[in-house]
């Protein structure tokens, strides 16, 4: 049973989106799909309440204040979003329990140094286990010298770059009806699920 964790200090990256996003594939390939918040803002709970029923199932997974519960039997696939400034039991407990982490990263230099200590720490932790991490870039033109100097700054650390993803209102319109680009006409989304691919198969890996 993987359990992705989507996970980055700073605020305001797309955790949640990333995180809605991710159960939503897997929710779109027939798995039992649990859905956890660890966040305070509660927003991929919040999502999960906005899910229309004719939408694929994903389910949530409680996890009490301080306290991380495994997901119960009959789960096949856990994603979980987390999160500002994890540091802690909490880091310690989430890190005990991923397989991969995600981390959405914007190529702002004022959110790259931000994250620079966590992303070493997550480093350390992949040294010492079989945890992969993966970086996406968020709101991002691949061809832009942002996208490089991001490129540049995760390469030094030794993290693949999954994918960057679009600035684009196609998020937020799904996810105020509790979707993802996952649950509707892929003609709608073309170039959305272009930008997935990569971190798709990573996920299936």
């Amino acid at each position: 049973m993987p359990v992705v964790v989507v996970a980055n200090p700073k605020g305001g990256v797309g955790k949640s989106t990333m995180a809605t996003q991710i159960a939503g594939y897997y929710a779109s390939k027939g798995h039992a799909v649990m859905l956890g918040d660890a966040d305070r803002q509660q927003s991929s709970k919040l999502w999960l309440g906005l899910r229309p029923p004719a939408a694929r199932p994903i389910s949530t997974w409680a996890v009490g204040e301080g306290n991380i519960a495994r997901p119960p039997k009959g789960t096949t696939h856990v994603v979980l979003d987390t999160p500002a400034g994890m540091h802690g039991k909490m880091f310690k407990e989430v890190m005990q329990l991923a397989d991969k982490v995600v981390v959405p990263l914007q190529p702002s230099i004022f959110d790259i140094f931000a994250t620079r200590a966590f992303l070493d720490e997550l480093a350390e932790h992949r040294k010492a286990s079989k945890m992969q991490v993966g970086i996406v870039g968020m709101r991002v033109d691949p061809r832009t010298i942002a996208a490089d100097k991001l490129h540049e700054f995760v390469d030094s650390l030794g993290l693949p770059v999954l994918g960057y993803l679009r600035h684009t209102q196609n998020y937020i319109h799904l996810a105020a009806r509790g979707l993802t680009i996952f649950d509707v006409a892929p003609g709608r989304v073309e170039r959305d699920l272009a930008q997935w691919d990569g971190i798709c198969r990573w996920l299936d890996k």
